[in-house]
This record gives C-alpha cells, sequence and structure tokens, in this order.
C-alpha cells in the first residue's frame, strides 16, 4: 500500500493493502494462470492471489526494497517467486521465466509501502527524525541527502513543482540553497523544519513538508518513469485476455495510468479522418474493466491511508 503522508503519528510499522478484495477479484479470472504482482511490498496481495490460484497456478512477485523481499521469502510455497528488481523490468522477469505474453495478470501497487513510511531509518517520513535517504532499495542511487546537496536551485524547485505539485516550490528552494550553504541536510526533521519556517500557508490538516517529500521520494526513486516503462512491460507480458490492475494514491501516479489505459482503449487515432477502417485496424491493445474503484468508508475508517487509492482495471485484446 501507498500513501502520501498527512496527519497521522502512529508508527505501528504494520501493513493493510489496500483494496485488497477488489483488486484480487479484477486480477483473478483463471486460477491456473501464472500471475505477476510487481510490488510486493509486505504481501498482502501476494498473499491473497495465492489463496484464489490452483495448485497450477503461479505467482511470480517482484520488488527492490531489502526489506520487502526479506519478508518475500518467508512465504513457502511452491507456487511463488520473487524476484529482486524494479517493475519496470517486468517484461524481462516474464522473459527470463518463460511467460513472455503468456501472463494471465498482472497487479501494480504503486508509490511507498507503510513499513516504509513508518521505519525512521528509511528517511520516508518528516514525522519521525531519521536519516534523509528514501530510497526505495538503500543500496543503489543518490539519497535524497546527496540530490539536495548538489541540485540547483532551480532543479530543486523544479522538482517540488512537477512532483510535489507545491505552489511556493521556488521560495522553498531557495530556503534550502540559503541553508545548506552553512551546513549540509542529513536528517529528516532538519528538513521539514527549514521547509515549514519557509512555507507561507500552511494547508489545514497537512504539514507544510508534505508536498516537499512527496517530491523528493519521486524524484530519488523516479517513480514516475518507473510506472510508465512498467505499464508498457506490462502490456507486453500479458497474454491475450490478460487482465491489468494498477492502484495509485496520487493524481500524478493515477494521471498517468489513466492516459496509458485510454490510449491503448482508444488504438490508432493518427490515421485519416473519414477513411473507413475496419475495427481491428485500429489496434486497440486494451479495454477497460469497469470504471476507477476508490476504497469504502469502511476501509478509509479502518485505514486513513487508503483514502487517496485509485484502482483502474483493464483486458488486453487480441
Amino acid at each position: 500500500m501507498s500513501s502520501s503522508e498527512n496527519v497521522t503519528a502512529q508508527s505501528t510499522h504494520r501493513h493493510a493493502s489496500v483494496l485488497l478484495d477488489g483488486a484480487v477479484d479484477t486480477l483473478i479470472h483463471d486460477p491456473d494462470g501464472t500471475y505477476i504482482d510487481g510490488t510486493f511490498g509486505r504481501g498482502g496481495h501476494a498473499r491473497a492471489i495465492l489463496q484464489r490460484l490452483s495448485p497450477d497456478g503461479r505467482l511470480i512477485a517482484i520488488d527492490r526494497d531489502p526489506d520487502a523481499l526479506a519478508a518475500a521469502h518467508a512465504i513457502d510455497d511452491p507456487r511463488f517467486t520473487i524476484v529482486a528488481g524494479e517493475f519496470a523490468d517486468l517484461a524481462e522477469v516474464a522473459e527470463r521465466h518463460d511467460v513472455m505474453q503468456q501472463v494471465a495478470g498482472v497487479l501494480l501497487d504503486i508509490g511507498v509501502s507503510s513499513p516504509q513510511l513508518d521505519d525512521p531509518e528509511r528517511g520516508f517520513s518528516f514525522l519521525r527524525d531519521g536519516p534523509l535517504d528514501m530510497r526505495m532499495d538503500p543500496s543503489r542511487g543518490e539519497s535524497a541527502a546527496q540530490w539536495l546537496a548538489h541540485a540547483s536551485e532551480s532543479e530543486m524547485s523544479r522538482v517540488f513543482k512537477t512532483f510535489g505539485e507545491e505552489r511556493y516550490a521556488k521560495r522553498i528552494a531557495r530556503a534550502i540553497a540559503r541553508r545548506r550553504r552553512e551546513q549540509p541536510f542529513e536528517r529528516t526533521q532538519d528538513l521539514a523544519a527549514v521547509v515549514k519556517t519557509a512555507h507561507p500557508a500552511w494547508e489545514k490538516g497537512k504539514h507544510p513538508a508534505t508536498r516537499v517529500f512527496q517530491a523528493l521520494r519521486i524524484q530519488v526513486n523516479a517513480e514516475l518513469d518507473q510506472l510508465e516503462a512498467g505499464l508498457d512491460a506490462a502490456l507486453e507480458a500479458l497474454a491475450s485476455g490478460g487482465h491489468l490492475v494498477v492502484i495509485s494514491f496520487h493524481s500524478l501516479e493515477d494521471r498517468r495510468v489513466k492516459r496509458f489505459i485510454r490510449k491503448h482503449v482508444r488504438g490508432d487515432t493518427h490515421l485519416p479522418r473519414g477513411m473507413p477502417i475496419r475495427d481491428e485496424e485500429l489496434a486497440r491493445r486494451l479495454e477497460m474493466l469497469g470504471k476507477a474503484r476508490r476504497p469504502s468508508d469502511v476501509e478509509v475508517d479502518e485505514n486513513p491511508r487508503a483514502r487517496s487509492a485509485v484502482m483502474r482495471a483493464a483486458r488486453k485484446l487480441a
């Protein structure tokens, strides 16, 4: 499950999979099929999928977070395989396991999980102090602190505005640049305090650093690039009739998922206007499986981090 971080400071390290029943109901249409869970997390969806598969079914899960991989190794089921990697590489994983264009369904649950948010040592949260890291895989790439140390003021402003939809991106970037000349940022609450002071208009019920932390996380993990690559890879890996189910947690993700599905539902829109064409010539690759779904009020009451979730699903056409 993913979430933007707004209110509660309760740290439980538990993980509640959002839209669990709806996602699995939509995903599983052939109990004997092979499925890919591109974002294992703590395995809530994966375990529910395994419960619905026959003895001949198969589930391949992918994750780049070492804690998620450790949790996956606790599943003792011959039908289950865990792969260390990124869901952007989903097509390569399918090739490696000899299921390319044979996958019955792909599930992507996008974003950061509750255990990641709730562990101060991972550096995703401003609610508890920890190292300013934010990497899904702490062994690869730049941490948030390293990126902040060299990013130009204009680059920081662009990231905060584009990935965090932060209205005061320039002002906050200027404050960060001014402060780092005296001392580099190394801790989450240190950065949060600077953003809080620089932010001129706090939203009710939302910490003023929320959007900046979201933007940094997306930048550090290349999340939107990962999403677009993962969607393309999933479409290639699916068999004809295979289901794609995607759960996203903020508008930047959901817009990309919606645009991707719509593009492949419409097919080729560049054909000359007025030309008589057969339906198959449009090269449509997907059909929608119902409307976008959101968590019920009951689920949101039980798990407030579910409130922003949106699930979209589609079926691959021949």
